[in-house]
């Protein structure tokens, strides 16, 4: 079946509801169905099972996030400027959605190894986002000649996952936004004394 029909995004949709409301393993499909407004059956016909659904919708949301990255980034010169956007965007988009907040933060970490693989495999759009920053910053000379790319990679993706991560488990409390600023300056200064 072809993934752009409306129904395929219903049911997505609808997956982070009730994975975020229930927990992944408490999630069952009916439960999914019921919430998209389809028939049990109708799952069916674009999903294999409920460990597809789940890889399904981080595909569509992930897809989502790099498009939204690469056009706010789209026209910036400086690296910096871009890791800026990167964050915000990062930050915004999950702050305005609570559901696919708890879902990325909480219920991807899965302990199945395939299952882990696959959502790993989903992730290199955005860290190939990641990656053209660092090759951008160290061409310009922004950033140091000597950086290992992947190594800023991690620290980056990391920093920028722990943080939500962190404002997940602290209920939202705060301006996850907010942080952005903050966060970009201790990725770009690192903690030296310049």
């Amino acid at each position: 079946m072809k993934k752009s029909k409306p129904k395929y995004m219903q049911i997505i949709d609808a997956a982070v509801i009730v994975i975020a409301e229930n927990g992944f393993h408490q999630a069952q499909v009916s439960k999914i169905a019921k919430q998209a407004g389809v028939a049990d059956g109708t799952i069916y016909l674009y999903f294999k099972n409920k460990e597809d659904i789940l890889i399904s919708l981080f595909e569509e949301k992930m897809g989502f996030f790099v498009e939204k990255i690469e056009e706010k980034i789209a026209g910036k010169q400086a690296a910096a400027e871009k890791l800026l956007m990167m964050i915000e965007t990062h930050f915004q988009l999950l702050s305005d959605d609570h559901h696919m907040a708890i879902v990325t933060q909480l219920e991807l970490r899965q302990s199945n190894k395939e299952l882990r693989l696959r959502i790993n495999d989903v992730l290199k759009g955005y860290l190939h986002v990641i990656d053209k920053i660092i090759i951008d910053g160290k061409e310009t000379g922004e950033f140091s000649s000597g950086l290992d790319i992947r190594l800023a990679r991690q620290m980056i993706f990391g920093t920028i996952d722990e943080t939500v991560t962190s404002w997940v488990m602290n209920e939202e409390k705060y301006d996850l936004v907010a942080l952005a600023p903050q966060v970009h300056r201790l990725l770009i200064n690192g903690c030296g004394n310049r």
